[in-house]
C-alpha cells in the first residue's frame, strides 16, 4: 500500500456538508486491489486481538460486530484503514465516528474519509491506519500503545482547553460561528463587525486594569481590605534579609505564594519553622520576584465564580490525596488512584492524573514519609499543596449551599476588582455562613479562572458555566453573523462577485468580496492573487471592519479543504461548463456538479439558491436544494422559469431587451441592457447572464429596485473593476482586448463578441493550460482558429507538469483542425510578444489576448497606452 496524498477538510464539503472535519487520504492499494480481508490467512483474529474495541462499530449491517463481519466476508483494505483510523482516535480520547472509502475511477485507488476532533492527531491517524493494517497483514507485532500514547500528546498540544472549549461549545450550540485565531486559546466568535474575542476566560470586555489587579496579589489584597473585605493577614517581601521580620509580624503558621503565580505554582502552606520558610521562600523565588507570605488559614478551599457581576458557581477543592489502608505504599495508592476512569492524560477526563513532583514530596517529607511509606488505614495523605484539577485535585459543587452575604461579597469584589469574569478563591469553614461570622477570608482573585471544576465537578450538579459567558458577550437581539453571499460556477464567478459587491458598497453597506484576483474591502485591494479559497474567505470573515461578505468561491478550494464558512445567506451557481475536468477525480460535469451543490448545500433553509435555468446542470442542483430556490434565464420562455413561475416562484430573465425580476406572474423590469455598460451594449451574452446572477441576489437580500438600478449603470467594465474581464484599450490606430478565457465555453463567448466587432484583422493570442485534458486544450484552440485571421502561440507559463512544447503541439493541432495552413506565430515570451503585437499592429485591427497568456498583461497593454498618449 501507499499513501498518495492526504488533505484536512474543515468546512462543509464533497463528502458531508454538516461533518466539516474530515480528513482525506488517497491510498494505493497496489497489489492488495486483489487480496480482500477473506483471503488473508488469520487477519480477522489478529485485528480483533490488536483492537478488541473494533466489536463496536457497526458498520453497514447496523449491528455491534458489523465491521468484523464485512472482515470475514471480504472487505477492501482501504475500508478497514477508516475503521482503524476512527477507533485508535477514539482509544486516544477522540470519540468520532464518520467515515467513507470509496474507489476512483483508477483502479486499486482508493479516497479513504474519516472525521477528526484535533487536526494533527487526526493526520497521525491516518498514517498510524496503514501502518497498523502493513503489520496486522504480514503477521507482524505492533505497539499499539506508542501510537494511541503520541496522539493523546498531540491532542493536548492542539486541542482548546476545557475553558475555552466550553465556550466554543456553547456558542455552537446556539450557531454562533467561532475562529480559532492562534494555536493557542485565542478565539474569535462571529464574523466581520459582529465578532467578539475571548482568550480562555479572558474576553475583550475584560478591563486591563482589573487583569493588573488580580494579577498583583498584594494589591488585590489592599483594594479588598479597604472595602471591608475580610483577607488574610500578609506581607510582601522581596529579599529574603526580610524574612525574619515578616515571619514576625505574621506569626506561624504560614503560607508562601509567589506574587505573580498562578494554578499554585511555587506556594508552600503549613509552614511552622524557620527553616521550612527559608526553604519554601527559595521555592516561591523561582516564580516570582516578589513573594507573598500569609497567615496559614484553616479551614477547606472555595473557589467563586462570578461571570457578568453574577454568581454563577461555587465548588469546595480538595487537593490531591490518598487515603491509607495500612497495607500499601503511598505510591502504590497513587498508581491505585490513576487508575480511576474519571482520570486522564491533561484535559481528557474530568480528573487529572496525579504526578509525583517536589510539592508532592516536600509534604511527605513534612509527615516523615516517603513515596515507600505505608499510611495507616484511613488516613488522608494530601500530595499537593493546593487544589488546583490541574494537579490532580478533585471539586465537589456547593452552588446551592452558598449563602446570601456571600453571594453579595462576591459580586462586590468582582466590581471592586473590575472584572467581567473572576474566580474568588475562599478559606473558610463553609459557604453556608457569612464569612464574617465564620473567620473565612479572601485569598485572590483570579482574572482568568478555569471553568473544568465547575463543568465537570467529582461530586456534585455540573453547571453550564459558559452560558452567562455567551450570555454577556451576545445578549438578546445582538447578532454573531454577517450577511454571506458566495458565488460559484465554471465561468462568470469573478464578475459577478464584483457586480454584487458593487450593488452592496453602492448601497452603504462596508463589504468584503474575495476574487481570483485579490481580496478588497470596500475600495481597497488588500491581498493580490488567485485568492478564492477557504483561507481567503476567513481572511475576510475575521476582519472586524467587514459588514457584507461576497465570496468567490472556487471548485479548487472545495476540494482541496471544503468551504471557509459553515452557512451562508444566499448560494449563486453561474453555470457549469467543461473545465477543469480530469483532475482529483473529477472526470464528469455530473462530478463538477456535486462540487458546486457544497455551496448550495451551505446555504440556511430560510435563505436563498440562485441557479443558472439554462444550465441543465444547475437545474439537477435546484432539485436537491434545501433551502429557497430561484432562477435566473436569458429566456422567459424557458420551460423551467415557466414552471417556477406557476408556482409563485421569483426570478431573473432577459425579455425584450430588459433585465426583469419575476415574481410568479408579475414583472419588474429594471433596466435596460443597452443602459448596463457591463454588456457592452447588451452584446455579450455572458455578461448579461452575470448581470441577472448578481441582480437576482441582490433583490433577493431585499435590495430595492431602484438602487439595483443604479448600481448596474454604474459598473464600469474596465481594468479598476472587472480586471481580466472584457478589458478593451483603444489606441490611435488599434485596440486590444484582454480577457481571461480559458475553457471552450469562455472562448466561444468571446468569439460571439467579435462578430459584433468591426476590424480590418482579428489577432488572437492563446495558450494552454497544463492541468486540462488534450482535448479541452485541442478545442479551445479550434475556437480560437474560428475567430482569429491569425494566431499568436504564447506558452509562457501555465504548464503545470507538461513539457511546452507539447501545449504547443496540442494547440496547432487544433487549429489545423479548423484552419490548415493558418499563420501562427510562436512567441513564448510574453514581454517580446507584446511588443510585436504593438509594432506590427496595422490600422484598425483588433488584438485579443486570452486566458492571461501575457503576465501582468492589463498592466503592461496600460504602459503602453499611457506612452503613445504621453501620460
Amino acid at each position: 500500500m501507499k499513501i498518495l496524498g492526504i488533505q484536512v477538510l474543515r468546512g462543509p464539503n464533497i463528502w458531508s456538508i454538516n461533518r466539516k472535519k474530515l480528513i482525506q487520504m488517497r491510498l494505493d492499494l497496489e497489489e492488495l486491489e486483489q487480496s480482500p480481508t477473506n483471503v488473508i490467512d488469520g487477519f480477522r483474529e489478529r485485528i480483533e486481538k490488536l483492537i478488541p474495541s473494533l466489536y463496536t462499530h457497526r458498520c453497514s449491517k447496523g449491528a455491534p460486530g458489523g465491521f468484523l463481519s464485512r472482515v470475514d466476508e471480504g472487505t477492501w483494505m482501504g475500508h478497514v484503514i477508516e475503521h482503524i483510523a476512527l477507533e485508535i482516535q477514539t482509544l486516544a480520547g477522540m470519540d468520532t465516528g464518520f467515515g467513507r472509502t470509496r474507489q476512483t475511477k483508477t483502479e486499486g485507488i482508493y479516497n479513504v474519509v474519516f472525521s477528526y476532533t484535533e487536526e494533527k492527531a487526526g493526520l497521525y491517524a491516518a498514517e498510524a491506519a496503514v501502518r497498523i493494517a502493513d503489520a496486522l497483514i504480514n503477521n507482524l507485532e505492533y505497539d499499539l500503545e506508542a501510537d494511541i500514547q503520541r496522539m493523546r500528546e498531540l491532542r493536548e498540544l492542539e486541542r482548546l482547553g476545557p475553558s475555552t472549549g466550553s465556550i466554543v461549545d456553547e456558542a455552537i450550540s446556539r450557531d454562533i460561528p467561532w475562529i480559532r485565531l492562534n494555536k493557542s486559546s485565542l478565539v474569535q466568535l462571529g464574523y466581520g463587525k459582529n465578532q467578539v474575542r475571548f482568550r480562555a476566560t479572558m474576553t475583550e470586555r475584560t478591563n486591563s486594569i482589573a487583569v493588573d489587579i488580580a494579577c498583583n496579589k498584594d494589591e488585590t489584597k489592599r483594594l479588598l481590605q479597604d472595602a471591608a473585605i475580610p483577607v488574610a493577614k500578609g506581607v510582601t517581601i522581596s529579599e529574603i534579609e526580610d524574612l525574619p521580620d515578616a515571619i514576625r509580624k505574621v506569626g506561624y503558621p504560614l503560607v508562601f505564594k509567589p506574587l505573580d503565580g498562578n494554578h499554585g505554582k511555587g506556594a508552600s502552606i503549613n509552614v511552622k519553622t524557620d527553616e521550612a520558610a527559608y526553604a519554601a521562600f527559595e521555592y516561591a523565588k523561582n516564580y516570582s520576584r516578589k513573594i507573598i507570605i500569609e497567615k496559614f488559614i484553616t479551614g477547606y478551599d472555595f473557589r467563586i465564580l462570578v461571570i457578568d457581576h453574577k454568581m454563577v458557581a461555587a465548588a469546595l477543592r480538595v487537593p490531591a490525596h490518598v487515603t491509607g489502608n495500612g497495607s500499601s505504599t503511598i505510591q502504590q495508592l497513587i498508581d491505585k488512584e490513576n487508575e480511576d476512569p474519571r482520570r486522564g492524560y491533561g484535559h481528557e477526563n474530568v480528573l487529572t492524573e496525579i504526578i509525583v513532583d517536589r510539592d508532592t514530596l516536600d509534604l511527605l517529607e513534612k509527615k516523615q514519609y516517603t513515596l515507600d511509606t505505608i499510611a495507616p488505614n484511613g488516613e488522608t495523605v494530601y500530595l499537593k499543596s493546593t487544589a488546583n484539577l490541574s494537579t490532580g485535585g478533585t471539586s465537589i459543587d456547593v452552588t446551592d449551599l452558598v449563602h446570601p452575604q456571600n453571594v453579595f461579597i462576591s459580586e462586590r469584589i468582582s466590581r471592586i476588582i473590575g472584572l467581567d469574569i473572576c474566580g474568588i478563591d475562599i478559606m473558610a469553614e463553609n459557604l453556608t455562613q457569612p464569612l464574617p461570622e465564620n473567620g473565612g477570608v479572601v485569598l485572590e482573585v483570579n482574572a482568568a479562572p478555569g471553568f473544568r471544576m465547575h463543568l465537570a465537578p467529582s461530586e456534585g450538579l455540573p453547571r453550564n458555566v459558559a452560558a452567562p459567558v455567551i450570555d454577556m458577550l451576545y445578549p438578546l437581539g445582538k447578532s454573531a453573523r454577517i450577511p454571506i453571499i458566495a458565488v460559484t460556477g465554471t465561468n462568470g464567478k469573478t464578475t459577478t462577485t464584483r457586480l454584487i459587491a458593487h450593488i452592496v458598497k453602492s448601497n452603504g453597506t462596508r463589504v468584503g468580496f474575495t476574487t481570483s484576483d485579490g481580496i478588497y474591502v470596500q475600495n481597497t485591494l488588500l491581498m493580490k492573487g488567485d485568492t478564492t479559497g477557504p483561507v481567503s474567505t476567513e481572511f475576510i470573515l475575521r476582519d472586524p471592519t467587514v459588514e457584507f461578505a461576497v465570496l468567490e468561491t472556487a471548485r479548487g478550494g472545495i476540494l482541496r479543504a471544503g468551504l471557509g464558512f459553515n452557512r451562508c445567506d444566499i448560494g449563486v451557481v453561474t453555470n457549469i461548463q467543461e473545465d477543469h475536468l480530469g483532475i482529483s477525480d473529477i472526470d464528469t460535469l455530473d462530478d463538477l456538479s456535486r462540487v458546486k451543490a457544497v455551496v448550495i448545500g451551505a446555504v440556511k433553509r430560510s435563505g436563498w439558491a440562485v441557479l443558472n435555468a439554462d444550465n441543465k446542470y444547475c437545474i439537477k442542483i435546484a432539485a436537491n436544494a434545501d433551502c429557497n430556490v430561484a432562477f435566473f434565464s436569458m429566456d422567459e420562455k424557458n420551460p423551467v422559469i415557466v414552471e417556477h413561475s406557476k408556482k409563485g416562484g421569483i426570478s431573473a430573465v432577459y425579455e425584450n431587451g430588459y433585465i426583469t425580476i419575476k415574481k410568479g406572474d408579475w414583472k419588474i423590469r429594471v433596466e435596460k441592457v443597452t443602459h448596463i455598460p457591463l454588456t457592452f451594449g447588451g452584446s455579450v451574452d455572458f455578461m448579461i447572464q452575470n448581470v441577472l446572477a448578481a441582480t437576482l441576489s441582490t433583490f433577493l437580500w431585499g435590495y430595492k429596485i431602484e438602487d439595483i438600478k443604479m448600481s448596474l449603470e454604474t459598473f464600469i467594465p474596465s481594468a479598476a473593476q472587472t480586471p481580466g474581464r472584457m478589458n478593451t484599450f483603444k489606441f490611435k490606430e488599434f485596440k486590444i482586448l484582454v480577457d481571461f478565457a480559458h475553457n471552450p465555453d469562455g472562448f466561444n463567448g468571446i468569439k460571439t463578441y467579435l462578430k459584433t466587432i468591426e476590424a480590418t484583422e482579428h489577432i488572437g493570442v492563446i495558450s494552454g493550460t497544463g492541468d486540462r485534458r488534450d482535448g479541452d486544450i485541442i478545442e479551445t484552440a479550434r475556437i480560437a482558429a474560428q475567430m482569429f485571421d491569425k494566431i499568436i502561440i504564447c506558452q509562457e507559463k501555465y504548464l503545470r507538469g507538461r513539457e511546452q512544447q507539447e501545449l504547443i503541439d496540442l494547440l496547432i493541432q487544433g487549429i489545423n483542425e479548423v484552419k490548415p495552413g493558418m499563420e501562427v506565430i510562436i512567441n513564448n515570451n510574453g514581454d517580446d510578444c507584446l511588443k510585436y503585437l504593438i509594432a506590427t499592429a496595422k490600422s484598425g485591427s483588433f488584438i485579443t489576448i486570452l486566458s492571461d497568456t501575457i503576465d501582468n498583461a492589463i498592466g503592461k497593454v496600460s504602459e503602453y497606452l499611457d506612452k503613445e498618449f504621453g501620460v
